[in-house]
Parts: C-alpha cells; structure tokens; sequence
C-alpha cells in the first residue's frame, strides 16, 4: 500500500459536524446528503474514500462554492482525530 493510499484509508468522514440541511437536502457545512453521510465508507480501500471525496469535490465546483470553509474545518477535524488530512494529497497532485 502506498503512503498517499494509507492516508485516504485513515481519512475520516468529510462532515463537519455542522449538519443543517437546507440546500436540497445537502448539508451546509459539507454538501452532503444523510444518505451520503451514511454512506461514507467507514473502513476498507483508501480508494474508495478517494471516489467520494472527488464526487464531493466535482459537487462543490459544479455548484460553484468555494469549499474553503470546509476545507479549513476538516483540516481541523483531522488534527482532532490525529491522522493526516488527505486533503494535503489532493493540492499536492494538483
């Protein structure tokens, strides 16, 4: 497993614990659904967490939000739960 594969295995749900639902459905703080949220996968692939944070990703930038508010609270969320933020993988591959 390589290290970027590691670290989107370790990544934790991208809720922020904001979770008020108002824009169809969608969280404000992170533009998920409940089902979505539900949906996260918990454990397994580092790859599959990958697939939905460029989902979440692709929503944000078709819908023209500026995902800086969220970025900034997953950062944080990352640091609470002490693993690396993989966010850090995805600006780095850009």
């Amino acid at each position: 497993m390589s290290v970027s594969d590691e670290i989107w295995a370790q990544a934790p749900s991208p809720c922020v614990d904001v979770c008020k639902y108002k824009r169809a459905g969608r969280c404000v703080g992170c533009m998920m659904t409940k089902a979505e949220k539900d949906s996260f996968p918990r454990s397994g692939s580092g790859e599959a967490k990958r697939r939905f944070f460029d989902a979440l990703f692709e929503r944000l930038r078709s819908e023209h939000k500026n995902p800086a508010f969220w970025a900034i609270s997953y950062r944080r969320k990352c640091e609470r739960e002490g693993v690396p933020c993989p966010l850090d993988d995805v600006s780095s591959a850009d």
